[in-house]
């Protein structure tokens, strides 16, 4: 039960706490104000990177047959997505992958060519590791269980493991059906603990299990197999965080409609967002901004209050002092590109 009292304040109470809480008067105007300032100087920048020539170069024509399994492919010290491709949902991971390695090759600017792959387990395969020997092109790709990797791993002796505090790395030489070269294999060997419950959901006595990792590489013997797993394990960083990226940070998590040739055309208007944002960042910020997620900056810089004037001598924006210097350096550096 509640039970609840009628309360009467006297009338001069209010009125010193309406004084004491706001201090201000209530006036309109029509001056012109906007709550994205920031927004001003980056169209400026889309505008003198020519985004309507992009937008006609790259977006695919009617008809494309693309699907709704995007495939993304990073060049990793720029931050930017050299190629990608939009496929059926119900395609093989492992499918098309040597198709579009070339496509990122072709991709890349005049001039520039990739030198190093770095992949997940799906772009394990005799084609692709013939490729880069043909190319001249280094590799650290995941390995692909099967029975010759598990005798294979077996076989490989205490002795031959190097061990460190979270885990232990051993090599071998390796090759399979269809390689025209050997290559090295690296061996990542982890104590995970087992489930807390077994298959009926009854608790069980807390075991640790053996898990393995494999990287397959033609890195140069003078690199060390510790040296290869920390290169392969950066792609974290370089890929995963990117596709992470373009999918929370400008919204390609979910697709707008139903039509493979829609979506296909509004993952794309996304990845050229990203790349024009990754572009704004390089060219027109600091060092400061360059490791700031897009969400960050739209609330820092984009979304900035501004209040805009027009005179005889035309349009002036305003904004606060602390943030001048910034964007008059983002349009100095924007009109010098």
């Amino acid at each position: 039960m509640e039970v609840t009292q009628q309360v009467n304040f006297p009338g001069w109470m209010m009125v010193k706490q309406v004084r004491n809480v706001l201090p201000f008067k209530l006036q309109a105007t029509s001056e012109l104000l906007t709550a994205n300032a920031g927004l001003a100087v980056f169209g400026e920048f889309m505008r003198g990177v020519g985004v309507s020539r992009m937008v006609e170069q790259y977006l695919p024509a009617p008809g494309s047959e693309r699907g709704y399994m995007p495939m993304v492919g990073h060049l990793a010290e720029a931050g930017v997505v050299v190629h990608e491709e939009f496929r059926d949902g119900n395609a093989a991971p492992a499918s098309g992958n040597l198709p579009f390695i070339k496509a990122c090759q072709e991709a890349m600017p005049r001039g520039h060519c990739i030198k190093r792959l770095r992949a997940d387990s799906a772009t394990y395969q005799a084609d692709i590791f013939n490729y880069c020997e043909e190319q001249g092109i280094e590799f650290a790709i995941g390995g692909r269980w099967c029975n010759a990797l598990t005798a294979l791993v077996k076989g490989i002796g205490e002795s031959q493991w190097k061990k460190y505090p979270d885990c232990a790395i051993a090599e071998v030489t390796h090759s399979m059906n269809g390689t025209d070269k050997a290559f090295r294999l690296v061996v990542v060997r982890r104590q995970h603990q087992a489930s807390l419950f077994d298959d009926q959901g009854q608790p069980q006595e807390a075991k640790r299990e053996t898990r393995y990792t494999l990287i397959a590489s033609n890195f140069a013997a003078s690199r060390s197999a510790e040296d290869i797993y920390l290169w392969y394990c950066q792609r974290g960083q370089a890929s995963e965080n990117g596709i992470k990226e373009l999918k929370i940070g400008f919204g390609m998590e979910r697709m707008p409609c139903g039509q493979f040739g829609a979506n296909a055309v509004f993952f794309r208007i996304g990845v050229i967002t990203h790349n024009l944002f990754v572009l704004f960042k390089s060219v027109t910020l600091d060092p400061s901004w360059q490791r700031k997620q897009v969400q960050t900056v739209r609330w820092s810089l984009l979304h900035l209050a501004g209040k805009v004037i027009h005179s005889a001598r035309g349009w002036i924006l305003k904004v606060e002092a602390a943030m001048l210097s910034t964007l008059e350096t983002i349009r100095e550096r924007t009109r010098a590109f």
